[in-house]
Formats: C-alpha cells, sequence, structure tokens
C-alpha cells in the first residue's frame, strides 16, 4: 500500500502540491500540517506564478478529516488542535497571492469540499460529487463554512450542510459556483488546468496578486473566525452523540 506524502513540484513557473492517504484521501493533522506548509513554501518562492493543488488516485479527491483520529481525540484542546489544521490550509490559501487552481477529479467530503472552496479557480471531472456529512455525524462544517458560503452562497451553502447524508453532483457544484469547469475524462481535465495553468504564469505577477487582494478583500476576518470554529468543532467531537456515531467507523 502505498503511504501518505505531500510533495511540491515545480516547472516552467507551474507549482504542483499533490497530497495522498491510502485512506480516500482522508486528512490527519500530519498531512494538514504539511499541506500549510507546502503552500507557504510556494507563497514565498519567487519561480511559482501559479499553483495547483490536486491529490492522488483517480476516484476520490478528499474523504475530509481522518476519522481515526476524530476518534481518538479526548480533550478540547486536542479536538481544537486538529480542526485547526483544515483552518491552517484554508488561511494559507487565502494567503498565498499566487493563483491557486484546485483540481477535483472524483468525489469530495466535508473538509475536502472546504478545500475546493478556497480555490481561486476550480475544476472538476462528472464524477467529483460533493458533500458535506459533518451534520451526521454530529458536528458541523464550522471552520469550512465561510469558504463554502463565500463561494456558494448562504442558500446552496445552507442546503448542502442540512441535507448532510446527500452527495450533490459537480452539475449542481458548477451552477452554484463551486467548480468553474467540468469535464467528462481525466484527460480533459488536465488539458484545461494545463492551458489555465500556462496562462496565468505568462501574466504580470504583480497583477495577479493585486487580483488576489480583489478576491479575498471580504476575508480579513477569517484568521480570527476560524480558531473559534475551530474551538466549536473540537468541543463537538467530545458529544456523546458524535462519539456513538464515530463508533461505526473504528
Amino acid at each position: 500500500m502505498q503511504s501518505s506524502f505531500v510533495r511540491l513540484e515545480i516547472e516552467n513557473a507551474i507549482g504542483t502540491i499533490t497530497f495522498f492517504t491510502p485512506d480516500h484521501n482522508a486528512l490527519p493533522s500530519v498531512i494538514l500540517n504539511e499541506l500549510e506548509e507546502k503552500i507557504t513554501d510556494a507563497k514565498n518562492n519567487d519561480q511559482v506564478k501559479v499553483l495547483i493543488l490536486r491529490s492522488g488516485g483517480d476516484r476520490t479527491f478528499c474523504a475530509g478529516a481522518s476519522f481515526k483520529e476524530l476518534i481518538a481525540i479526548t480533550t478540547k484542546e486536542e479536538g481544537k488542535s486538529f480542526f485547526m489544521g483544515f483552518a491552517r490550509v484554508i488561511l494559507a490559501m487565502r494567503a498565498c497571492l499566487k493563483p491557486i487552481i484546485v483540481r477535483v477529479q472524483g468525489k469530495a467530503v466535508g473538509g475536502g469540499v472546504g478545500i475546493a472552496a478556497a480555490a481561486d479557480y476550480c475544476i472538476a471531472t462528472k464524477f467529483a460529487a460533493i458533500k458535506l456529512s459533518e451534520l451526521s455525524i454530529g458536528i458541523g462544517p464550522f471552520v469550512i463554512e465561510p469558504a463554502v458560503t463565500r463561494k456558494l452562497g448562504v442558500s446552496a451553502s445552507s442546503e448542502i450542510t442540512l441535507n448532510a447524508t446527500k452527495f450533490y453532483d459537480p452539475q449542481w457544484a458548477k451552477e452554484k459556483g463551486l467548480y468553474s469547469e467540468v469535464y467528462d475524462s481525466l484527460e480533459e481535465m488536465d488539458l484545461a488546468i494545463d492551458s489555465l495553468a500556462e496562462n496565468l504564469a505568462s501574466y504580470n505577477p504583480v497583477a495577479l496578486k493585486e487580483t488576489k487582494h480583489v478576491f479575498w478583500r471580504d476575508t480579513h476576518y477569517w484568521p480570527a473566525l476560524l480558531p473559534e470554529r475551530a474551538e466549536i468543532s473540537g468541543s463537538l467531537v467530545l458529544s456523546e452523540f458524535t462519539k456513538e456515531k464515530l463508533k461505526a467507523y473504528a
């Protein structure tokens, strides 16, 4: 079985971050921390003009939080620390003043939807259904909600949050603004991503930086908000309701 990894590769001014875990790309703390580090590395590297964020494998983009790690949480401090991993990834994407393209090849659940929502441009396949399952296990998508609502709007964000057992198809996600483009195959998607990234890499980096400032101009309060949201999730994961639900995944 292939081991988990996060890697950053740079070619022709395009940085590509790839993450992988054998558990359907579910994200434990160690991978979340490495993701934040690689995004920050790309931000600080003058050779990188545009960033592609993707996961390994063909079927699942990201299954969200690692249930193995959720089950092991025993204190509020541990809970907040875990959910801060997602907060830091989103904040790193926000702080990276280079356009970030997120490649969604398959299903995205929970925190995976949050990562897609924090993209500046998101390209997917027809297999990339999305679900926010958090309420169904007794927590809620509190940390990722600002990113999801920013992209989908309050109505669609509320809908997908409350229908916590339902997968929404990629066309719905495109209509609501999460995906910019949806393709029938991996090959078509990757051609589109490569073309967009090459174009962006040829643009004035100062103009790209100012454009990203404009895109994210109303998110100045997120560095204070997301830790508060992580604390809420960190408390809820200790509830009897959630502990009982998580037993099914032990």
